[in-house]
């Protein structure tokens, strides 16, 4: 079965920096696009950077600058390097990637556990 799961998260001080790592495993399978979600409390959940299987990056203009989104395709791997941090990163950050498995041409959607990110004043 195809699992993603998240690492690096944790408590960090204003300005500070941590690396997100979300790593995809259970079988046979091709990773199209990957990206980083996040939600912070009462907030909607919102896409904060994606990348291709080309390597072609996207970046939500709040972190776009501070954030870099990356991907190991030996290691099935997505990264997220997270620079400058501020109060308001603060939130639960999700693993998505776009999933084709076997032999199959339709592409699957799935979601890490979510590990959370707090950045103190």
């Amino acid at each position: 079965q195809v699992q993603l799961v998240e690492s690096g998260g944790g408590l960090v001080q204003d300005g500070g920096s941590l690396r997100l790592s979300c790593a995809v495993s259970g079988g046979i399978f091709r990773i199209n696009a990957m990206a980083w979600y996040r939600q912070a409390p009462g907030k909607e959940r919102e896409l904060v950077a994606r990348i291709t299987s080309s390597g072609t990056t996207n970046y939500a203009d709040s972190v776009k600058g501070r954030y870099t989104i990356s991907r190991d395709n030996a290691k099935n791997t997505v990264y997220l390097q997270m620079n400058s941090l501020k109060p308001e990163d603060t939130a639960v950050y999700y693993c998505n990637a776009d999933i084709t498995r076997g032999t199959g041409s339709l592409i699957y959607n799935y979601w890490g556990q979510g590990t959370q990110v707090t950045v103190s004043s």
